[in-house]
Order: structure tokens, then C-alpha cells, then sequence
């Protein structure tokens, strides 16, 4: 069923950094003046400081996507130029996206169709992805593979979506959760990418095993998200869920089948977490990278990337061992975090002693 994959100016993100690395706040209060009764009846007028609205609220957004934060692992000050200067990216970029898009839709049509349904509400929107959560559910259940699985949930009280490119079970019985990356060049990832990548998946994981521990409500879900649960649904929403052999009229009811499904499934936790790389133009495999989940280790990287999303700290750029990834970034011209490091002590001893070593 499609619908579940939204526009995500982060998932672009991904293929570029794999071609870049190949080629190697002070508070401004709004000011606002209103009247206020003072004694003996006259009026007061007193200037009242408002909070500055937080990144999140900034952007306008509901919830994060998992790609957001993984891209805060690369350059968080990267990401951050690339919301706020989408001019400044290359057509090129687009096209390695659409390039990489295809090859993801390749391998899920490779398990089952895709039917479109037209969505007339942002209700319609979210019910279609429980829709593909409820099918996808008892297929696990029977030890078949599935694709594109929903994830989400709250961390440190904001929002988080993804998508986990396959699930299914290793002879061993294990749930193996792989996730597909497509480069333009023909080798496996620097240790930065593979960094970045791991950390992805492992939040995946950190996901999917709260929603089958039954960690996140039905409540909740409606309340971070902001809709509405009276909302009736559109009738191809209402045909395809009947199709699936639920019977739902509004949001509220398909909200519920999900997350009751999800408590009483009994589907495991992930227990391995595998990336695999592939080569755009060939379609030939590259290798995989196994990733150990470490549960601390993620839980602390999640906390503090989300701490500039709630205005907690202001973002960071890479540091002068990194530089390297500044080299091609589309943003280095405006950056003003690798301004700053170019003129640092630190930053001026090494490019003495590069230079020392190229003589």
C-alpha cells in the first residue's frame, strides 16, 4: 500500500554526504506592549518578553524524522544551513535522490504491490500508514519478511518517525533489521558514514522494540501529532481498511486497532542490525556493515540532538578533525561554525604542520 514514505528534505541528506566524503542562541525577546489596570483604575503599559520560539516550532513541525537526527551525527550545522538555504543545493543532488529512490522502490516491489489511495485530510494521511502497520504486523507474526515498517514514538518529549527499509528473521530466528544505502561510488562507506548510518539503525531499533512493548498510547500518538480523532475518514481509506478486513468510520478507530495489535502481538525485539551498501549504477552489493546497539550509548546521542531542536543548545559544526567534510559541502560559504574554526589556534597549529609535512 503506498502512503507511508512523506517528503523529507533530510533523507537527501544521505546520498549527498556519500559523494562529499568520497571526494574527500542568545535569546531575542519580541517585544510587545498591551494595557494593564493600575491603581486607582489607570492604565499601566508594560513591555512583556515572550520566549523564542524553539528550532522545532521554528520549522513548523509536528515530529522529527530519524533521518533529521542522523544528520545531526554528520554536521548538525550541515543540517541546519540545508533547512534554512535549500537554494544553495546542487541539481545533481536531486538526481541522486530520485537514482537511490528507485532502487529502494525496486526492492519493495519485489514483496508486494503498491495501491494508491487518495488522502483528504491529515488524518487520512496517518491512517493509511496504520494501515500498512496492521498488515504488516501478522506477516511478521508468520515469520515472512516486510518492508517499509513504520516506527515511531516520543523521545525526551518530542515526536519521532521513521521507516525501516526491511524486517524479517535470520535461519537462526533472530528479527534482522536491514537497512539498504546506495553510493555513487563503487566501495564501502568511510568510518564517519558507517558512524552515521549505525546510529540510524539503532534508533530504529529503539523505536520499534517501545512500540512492541507497548511504551507509546493511543493518546499520546493523537496528542503529539495534533489530530483529530472524531475525524471521519475518507472512502478510500474507509474501502481499503474494509479490503483488510477492518471495519473503521473514523480515525479514532483505526488508531486503536493499530496500537491494540501492536500490545497484544508478541513480536520480538530486533536483534540484529545490518546495513547494506549497493552501488547506484550497477545495482551490485558492496558489503554490510553489522552494527552493535548499544542502549545507553543511543538513548544519550538521541537526548542531545534533541536538545537543539528544543532550543537547549545552539548548533555545532564538526570539529577540526573533521574538517575534511567541509571540503565539498554546499554550505562551507556560509558557514559561519568552520569561519570561526579556520581562525581558532588549534585549527592554525595543524594547517602549520600540514603544510611542514608537504614540504
Amino acid at each position: 500500500m503506498a502512503g507511508w514514505r512523506e517528503p523529507s528534505d533530510a533523507e537527501l541528506l544521505a546520498l549527498v554526504e556519500d559523494q562529499e566524503e568520497d571526494q574527500e542562541d542568545s535569546e531575542k525577546p519580541d517585544r510587545s506592549r498591551r494595557p494593564l489596570p493600575g491603581p486607582g483604575g489607570v492604565t499601566q503599559e508594560v513591555v512583556e518578553r515572550k520566549r523564542a520560539e524553539t528550532p522545532l516550532e521554528a520549522s513548523r513541525l509536528r515530529y522529527l524524522w530519524v533521518t533529521h537526527l542522523a544528520a545531526q551525527v554528520w554536521c548538525e550545522q550541515k543540517m541546519v544551513y540545508q533547512r534554512e538555504h535549500p537554494e544553495l543545493g546542487s541539481p545533481e543532488n536531486a538526481a541522486l535522490l530520485d537514482l537511490g529512490k528507485s532502487i529502494h522502490l525496486a526492492r519493495e516491489l519485489e514483496d508486494h504491490d503498491l495501491v494508491p489511495i487518495c488522502a483528504t485530510s491529515q488524518e487520512d494521511s496517518w491512517a493509511i500508514k496504520l494501515l500498512n502497520l496492521l498488515l504488516m504486523i501478522p506477516a511478521l507474526q508468520a515469520g515472512q519478511r516486510v518492508r517499509e515498517f513504520p516506527v515511531f514514538g516520543v523521545l525526551e518529549g518530542v515526536f519521532v518517525v521513521g521507516v525501516i527499509d526491511q524486517l524479517g528473521y535470520t535461519p537462526k530466528g533472530e528479527l534482522q533489521l536491514n537497512e539498504l544505502k546506495t553510493r555513487k561510488e563503487a566501495s564501502m562507506p568511510s568510518q564517519a558514514q558507517k558512524k552515521k548510518d549505525g546510529f540510524q539503525v539503532s534508533l530504529y531499533k529503539c523505536l520499534f522494540d517501545a512500540m512492541v512493548r507497548g511504551c507509546l498510547g493511543p493518546e499520546s500518538f493523537i496528542r503529539h501529532l495534533q489530530l483529530r480523532p472524531e475525524q471521519p475518514l475518507g472512502p478510500q481509506v474507509r474501502e481499503q481498511a474494509l479490503h483488510a478486513g477492518f471495519t473503521a468510520c473514523r480515525f479514532q478507530d483505526l488508531v486503536e486497532l493499530a496500537f491494540l495489535n501492536l500490545t497484544f502481538s508478541d513480536l520480538p525485539p530486533i536483534d540484529r542490525l545490518q546495513v547494506e551498501y549497493v552501488h547506484q549504477e550497477t545495482n551490485a552489493s558492496l558489503g554490510t556493515q553489522v552494527v552493535a546497539y548499544e542502549e545507553e550509548t543511543v538513548k544519550a546521542e538521541g537526548r542531545y540532538f534533541l536538545a537543539y531542536w528544543k532550543g537547549q543548545r545552539d548548533p555545532k559544526g564538526v570539529e577540526v578533525e573533521e574538517a575534511w567534510k567541509c571540503r565539498h559541502c554546499a554550505y562551507s560559504e556560509v558557514c559561519r561554525w568552520r569561519m570561526a574554526r579556520a581562525g581558532s589556534p588549534t585549527a592554525r597549529i595543524r594547517q602549520k604542520t600540514t603544510r611542514g609535512k608537504q614540504a
